[in-house]
């Protein structure tokens, strides 16, 4: 595919691919980064392109994976990290016993929101986590289908979380 027929093809569906961009990651430059993304790739695949029935579906597929990538690496950069300014002030023969400690407040405020979760969330999540099982031998123990199964355990860690940051606040 030369540069003519890519323009003529690609560039008319670049509003759409924007505001798909914008709907999921809800920032006018992060969109416009996804989209400059998305043309880029598409370049980079142009010879293949040519065999694409539908072009705005195609690209939309994509565009929608770049941005669910973007907004899973900004989830990933966002950790927790307990305080480390009170690490900082403690001498450095107590900072084992002072995480120590604030390990068991995170652990026992975790404890407390995973007993309000509703039954099924809460046993889904702890096969899950503590018993290390696959969302196959979960389903299999509690009778539900595996999509059912990852349903309950995202609704669980939703629900966590959300719990969590009220119990912080």
């Amino acid at each position: 595919m030369g540069s003519e027929e890519f323009k003529s093809i690609w560039f008319p569906l670049s509003g759409r691919f924007y505001r798909v961009a914008f709907y999921i990651l809800e920032s006018q430059e992060d969109a416009e980064d996804a989209v400059q993304d998305l043309f880029s790739k598409l370049w980079k695949m142009r010879g293949s392109l040519g065999s694409v029935k539908n072009p705005l579906a195609f690209g939309i597929t994509v565009i929608r994976n770049i941005c669910l990538d973007k907004v899973r690496s900004k989830m990933a950069s966002r950790t927790v990290n307990p305080a480390p300014e009170v690490f900082e002030s403690v001498p450095d023969h107590d900072k084992d016993l002072s995480r120590s400690l604030i390990g068991k407040e995170n652990l026992e405020k975790i404890r407390v929101c995973m007993a309000r979760l509703p039954d099924k969330q809460r046993d889904v999540l702890e096969m899950r986590v503590f018993e290390e099982l696959s969302f196959k031998e979960i389903a299999d123990r509690t009778g539900m289908s595996e999509v059912n199964v990852r349903v309950k355990l995202s609704n669980a860690r939703k629900n966590l979380k959300r719990m969590i940051e009220h119990e912080d606040n």
